[in-house]
């Protein structure tokens, strides 16, 4: 709705449809996941690309999240591949305890440099696709992208049927997923608390 595309969830109203996949609303959880594998004080870094207008709802969110549970967070700005560099080195002079990497277009083809850096400076950081987590990631908490992709196709098949865009409903996202990199949780020397490995949708060992 903030982008104009549909008068709202349930009527839409126009010629546009589809999945609300809850990047923005997701944040807050990722910060409550990586809390718990930081010691107390610490200061939590936060990658976001203030060129994206997906940024702003996602910052809004940390930051109000942060206030509740007392995080201390840093705002960490890169809007490009070489900024993404500098990011971790201002990130490392702090001292910051983690790391949260927001969902942005720049962010995912960037995924191996990003992880390889959290790993070259010992890093823990949670992002939001289990890519992330696949390719070295310490973890990745997001909406279940496979089952997205089936609804929306479903939606598809639909409007291909006859049924009007504007008569169906933005569905919300309900399935999500914890992916955790056991072998990068190894590496980085941290001992993963039960009660997180047990909410795990999937362990990478």
């Amino acid at each position: 709705m903030k982008f104009g595309l549909v008068a709202s969830f349930n009527r839409p109203g126009g010629n546009a449809t589809g999945l609300n996949l809850l990047t923005s609303e997701l944040t807050a959880k990722r910060l409550e996941l990586l809390r718990q594998l930081v010691p107390a004080g610490s200061t939590i870094a936060v990658l976001a690309n203030s060129t994206s207008p997906e940024s702003e709802p996602q910052l809004r969110n940390v930051q109000s999240a942060a206030r509740v549970s007392g995080q201390q967070i840093r705002i960490l700005d890169a809007r490009t591949e070489g900024e993404i560099d500098a990011a971790f080195a201002a990130l490392v002079r702090a001292r910051d305890g983690a790391l949260l990497v927001t969902n942005d277009p720049l962010f995912s083809p960037s995924r191996n440099q990003i992880v390889a850096l959290a790993a070259r400076h010992a890093v823990p950081a949670i992002y939001d696709r289990r890519a992330h987590a696949e390719a070295g990631g310490l973890l990745s908490y997001g909406t279940h992208y496979l089952d997205a992709y089936r609804r929306l196709g479903i939606y598809a098949a639909r409007i291909l049927n006859g049924a009007k865009p504007a008569d169906l409903p933005v569905e919300q996202s309900t399935k999500f997923e914890l992916v955790i990199n056991l072998k990068t949780a190894k590496a980085l020397g941290l001992t993963l608390p039960p009660t997180l490995l047990a909410l795990a949708d999937e362990v990478i060992e």
